[in-house]
C-alpha cells in the first residue's frame, strides 16, 4: 500500500482497538434505550476474543483486569460476549437486540473520548503511540522521538519502520518526511488469530523491521514478552496536525444514565487499582503535556 496516497483528514482512532475506525461508517445512528432496565445479574462486557493487551477469551487482558474488578465491587459475577473488533462492532454486541431477548451485553471496557457511537464516560487513562526499536542495534542512546528523528539522516534512510496503515504513526512518519522508510501493515485483518501486537513481538523482535510505532498499551505490553533483543518503548508527544496521544474512556448504550452514573463512580473509586493494572501490563501512561499546541 502506498502511504503517500493515504487521505490523511479526518478523525483517527488508535490501532489495535480496531473497531474505533471502522465502527463510525458502519453503525447506524445512536438508538435510545428506553425500556426500564431489570436488576442486573452479572456485568456483561462485550469484547474481543483476542485482542491482547486489552482482551481474550482467557481473561488475561487489561479489560478483564477491570471488569473483574468492578463485577466485585458490584458484587455481580462477569460474562462476556465476545465478537472481532472490525467493522460493526457496536451493532452485533452492545446494541445488539433480537424481538424478546435482551442485550447480550452492556458494557465496552475501552472506548476514546469522543467517540459518539457510544455513550462515552469519563476517562480512566491516557496514552500516546510509542516508537520502539530494539537495543544494540546502533540506536541505544535514542531516547525519545526528538533523539530519533536526530539520527545521521543516511541512517534514516535505511531503517524500515513498521506502521499500521491509516493510522496516525503513518501521519507522523509523512510530516517528518520518512514514508519511504514505512513499512505498511493493514489495520483490518480478516484472519481471527492474526492481533495487532505481532509487529512488535514477531516482526520486530525477528528482525524484519528496524522500529515500531503503534499505540503505546500495544507496545508496552508486547515489547516486555520480548526477551531478545530488548525493546525500548519510547512515548511520542502529539503536533501539530498529528494526534497521537488519546484519553480512553468505556462505551456504554445512551439513554442507561444511571447506569453510566455507576461506572463513573467506580471509574473514580477504583483508579488507583486500574492505574496499578495499567502499570502492570507496561502502559505508556502520559498527561495533558503529550497534547499538541492547543489542544
Amino acid at each position: 500500500m502506498n502511504l503517500r496516497r493515504q487521505q490523511q483528514t479526518g478523525r483517527t482512532w488508535p490501532t489495535g482497538l480496531r473497531v474505533l475506525i471502522w465502527a463510525a461508517a458502519c453503525c447506524c445512528a445512536p438508538a435510545l434505550a428506553q425500556d426500564a432496565p431489570a436488576a442486573r445479574q452479572a456485568l456483561r462486557v462485550c469484547q474481543d476474543p483476542n485482542n491482547l493487551p486489552f482482551s481474550n477469551t482467557r481473561g488475561e487482558g487489561i479489560e478483564n483486569r477491570i471488569a473483574e474488578l468492578f463485577g466485585k465491587a458490584l458484587g455481580l459475577p462477569v460474562t462476556y460476549y465476545s465478537f472481532p473488533q472490525r467493522m460493526a462492532f457496536f451493532r452485533n454486541t452492545l446494541r445488539f437486540k433480537l424481538p424478546g431477548q435482551d442485550y447480550p451485553c452492556d458494557i465496552v471496557m475501552g472506548v476514546p473520548l469522543g467517540l459518539d457511537e457510544v455513550s462515552v464516560t469519563k476517562p480512566y487513562y491516557r496514552s500516546t503511540y510509542a516508537l520502539v526499536i530494539p537495543q544494540g542495534k546502533g540506536m541505544d542512546h535514542v531516547a525519545s522521538g526528538e533523539d530519533f528523528l536526530k539520527l545521521d539522516p543516511a541512517r534514516l534512510r535505511t531503517l524500515r519502520i513498521g506502521v499500521y496503515d491509516r493510522s496516525p504513526a503513518a501521519q507522523w512518519l509523512a510530516r517528518h518526511g520518512l514514508l519511504e522508510q514505512a513499512v505498511p501493515y493493514k489495520l483490518m485483518n480478516a484472519d481471527p488469530e492474526r492481533y495487532p501486537g505481532e509487529i512488535v513481538e514477531k516482526d520486530l523482535a525477528e528482525g524484519r523491521l528496524d522500529a515500531v510505532i503503534v499505540w503505546g498499551p500495544i507496545a508496552g505490553f508486547f515489547a516486555r514478552r520480548v526477551r531478545a533483543p530488548a525493546l525500548a518503548v519510547l512515548p511520542l508527544k502529539s503536533e501539530k496536525g498529528v494526534r497521537l496521544d488519546y484519553q480512553m474512556a468505556m462505551g456504554l448504550r445512551y439513554g442507561e444514565r444511571e447506569w453510566k452514573q455507576q461506572i463513573e463512580q467506580l471509574i473514580e473509586s477504583k483508579a488507583p487499582e486500574i492505574t496499578a493494572i495499567l502499570q502492570e501490563y507496561g502502559v505508556p501512561l502520559v498527561d495533558a503535556s503529550f497534547a499538541a499546541p492547543g489542544d
